[in-house]
């Protein structure tokens, strides 16, 4: 198994990150922030964009995997029922928005998810890991979006 793992330290790599998790499903209870130690911990099963084709057929593939942030000040949702544990979550974007802070790259992290869910990280500055932690399966189909 070759496991991805990247790093991300600016919003250009944020868009290398929001590229290899594009379609990525997790369930809304699995969505954790942890204020004492700053970060936000979303485990995922990732779509694996980067696998190239095979006898001209495409190579489904989902991993499981965690993306986390870190230097995390607060979380807010927007369109995610919490009440609800078990709805499933299909993640389209993630970007970065800097904000006007009196010290460092401060700014907002949007993980922009179908259905018109949002989650909004207030972060001290862009610093987030992805990991391909599990197993690989085939998956059913691959993601389709309509241009």
């Amino acid at each position: 198994m070759d496991a991805l793992k990247l790093i991300a330290l600016d919003s250009q790599d944020l868009s290398v990150i929001s590229a290899h998790v594009q379609d990525a499903v997790m369930k809304v209870g699995d969505l954790e922030y942890l204020p004492a130690v700053k970060r936000f911990v979303m485990p995922m099963n990732r779509f694996a964009w980067e696998k190239k084709r095979r006898f001209f057929r495409p190579h489904n593939e989902r991993r499981r995997s965690v993306l986390h942030f870190d230097r995390v000040l607060g979380v807010k949702t927007s369109g995610i029922a919490r009440d609800k544990p078990q709805d499933v979550l299909s993640l389209l974007a993630v970007s970065f928005v800097p904000v006007d802070a009196p010290v460092g790259p401060a700014g907002i992290v949007e993980l922009i998810f179908s259905g018109n869910g949002t989650v909004m990280l207030d972060v001290e500055c862009v610093e987030a890991r992805l990991a391909d932690i599990g197993g690989t399966w085939q998956a059913a189909s691959r993601p389709a979006h309509r241009a």
